[in-house]
């Protein structure tokens, strides 16, 4: 059996319609936009933007949202083109499989799961901080043993877990009931970064601003950090330093975790109404929409207050209190508390469908694949989902779940670049209702871009992704490839009766 087999489009397309498998077609354009802007607007604005700024870009960490957006962007449209020919459940594991083959399908579905399931994790922990600040303000604080993971200075983020397992019921109920949760909260945090942006405005001091990019600044001298807890890339080039061109190429690396989430719109292909023209609007959209917004609050948030008093775990908050409206850091505690609310939930909702499509294909056990008769929601991953995500919430630190899921978006925006260039050659007769332009030239950029960002990420986050990418290698040539329905000529109704 052939490691490299491709399932065909068609295939795809025949297995999701298959009624023992299929998932309730109900999104809109509209909401595929508050599924895509639920998802980016998150921890990397209300927390990330902040510690950039302070540690690495200054004002200028305008500049490294720019640069993060242009490598999202063009990743994005590599995902619109996809989405739009192999309009299936699976995001960029079901658009390896009908261009790269098997084996790479697995990498990147396993790759998925990492990003999904530890992004979840990571802002179920930033939920919890908003939360406890929230229940302290209005004097109802809670022992600090069950608000935070043993690592830092707990003994279980209780509140963490709690948020995964509430949202984990809402994804059961169904995608219908999910879509109307994440449209009325992305409201409500649209207004609160609206807010931020207008009012925090006319307290903006241009003094703030210069310089705009900070001078370089150099290692101390005789500073040597463990090679490990330093970006790859200072293996090529030496240590940078801080501030300066190369504080803002580091400052994009960090808060291109605010940009994570547009791809989490090509999961919900197989419960569009109209995929073909809707996915290409929510994934392209919501990501044009959200880089503006990012710009622009980093642009107010550095004028309010001089980036250097910014490294705090809740920059917004500290921009109101610096002028004196305290009452405003209360509002935008609130829509951090919506705003990552959603985030969660849609991330879960990435994992579940990438685990369904993994699935249904054999690559994991067919039970996870079945859908509830009622909800028509695939109801076993879902849970299990939630049950790893509350788990890892309540027990891990932020900070190693968050360049843990850097390292596994970036990847798979490599391989889905690369993919549009192998299906363009392989299948020139598929329809297209979007096109990537200016072939190859962007898909090798958007490449290129994400694997430089990559290379920011210190040596421990490769080592950890080193490690679980070799457990998945172990489990596919283990159980995978030998189950694999594609391998084995089975077809859906068989597969269906597995479960």
């Amino acid at each position: 059996m052939s490691i490299m087999r491709v399932k065909s489009v068609e295939q795809s397309i025949r297995d999701a319609e298959a009624p023992e498998f299929r998932l309730r077609r109900v999104l809109r354009a509209v909401d595929l936009l508050g599924i895509g802007i639920g998802a980016i607007i998150g921890t990397g604005i209300f927390v990330l933007t902040g510690v950039a700024a302070a540690t690495d870009a200054g004002p200028g960490i305008a500049i490294s949202f720019v640069i993060s957006g242009i490598a999202c962007g063009l990743a994005a449209l590599c995902y619109a083109e996809f989405a739009s020919v192999v309009p299936v459940a699976g995001s960029a594991y079901t658009f390896s499989y009908a261009s790269m083959g098997e084996f790479l399908a697995w990498i990147i579905g396993w790759d998925l799961m990492l990003e999904f399931v530890l992004g979840a994790s990571t802002v179920s922990v930033g939920w919890s901080r908003y939360f406890v600040a929230a229940l302290e303000s209005i004097g109802m604080g809670l022992p600090a043993a069950l608000t935070a993971a043993p690592g830092a200075g707990g003994v279980v983020n209780l509140p963490a877990a709690i948020i995964a397992l509430i949202l984990t019921v809402v994804l059961v109920v169904g995608i219908r009931l999910s879509a109307a949760v994440t449209n009325v909260v992305v409201a409500i945090k649209l207004v609160v970064v609206l807010f931020f942006i207008i009012f925090g405005a006319f307290f903006v001091k241009a003094s703030n601003w210069s310089p705009f990019i900070p001078p370089h600044q150099p290692p101390e001298p005789g500073a040597v950090a463990a090679p490990l807890d330093e970006p790859l890339v200072n293996a090529f080039f030496g240590q940078t330093g801080s501030f300066g061109l190369s504080g803002l190429v580091a400052g994009a690396a960090l808060v291109f975790f605010a940009y994570i989430g547009f791809d989490i719109v090509a999961s919900g292909a197989e419960e569009t109404r109209k995929p073909q023209r809707d996915m290409p609007i929510g994934i392209l959209g919501s990501l044009a929409v959200c880089s503006i917004l990012y710009v622009l609050v980093s642009l107010v948030m550095t004028g309010v207050v001089k980036y250097d008093q910014l490294n705090t775990a809740a920059p917004m908050a500290t921009a109101f209190q610096a002028i004196g409206a305290p009452w405003a850091a209360g509002l935008v505690s609130l829509g951090a508390i919506a705003g990552l609310t959603t985030v969660i939930l849609i991330l879960m909702l990435g994992q579940a469908r990438v685990g369904f499509a993994m699935s249904r294909d054999g690559l994991l056990p067919v039970w996870f694949a079945k859908v509830h008769p009622k909800f028509r929601t695939p109801y076993r991953i879902t849970v299990i989902t939630g049950i790893v995500v509350a788990a890892i919430a309540s027990l891990t630190p932020i900070n190693v779940l968050a360049e843990m899921t850097n390292i596994g978006t970036l990847f798979a925006f490599v391989l889905v670049s690369i993919g549009v260039l192998v299906l363009r050659r392989t299948r020139p007769d598929l329809p297209r209702s979007f096109r990537v332009p200016w072939v190859p030239v962007l898909p090798i950029l958007a490449a290129a871009a994400c694997l430089y960002l990559m290379l920011n990420l210190v040596g421990w986050t490769w080592i950890r992704f080193g490690i679980w990418m070799l457990i998945g290698l172990v489990l596919y040539f283990v159980f995978s490839r030998r189950h694999s329905r594609l391998g084995k000529g089975q077809t859906i109704d068989e597969a269906a009766e597995e479960t």
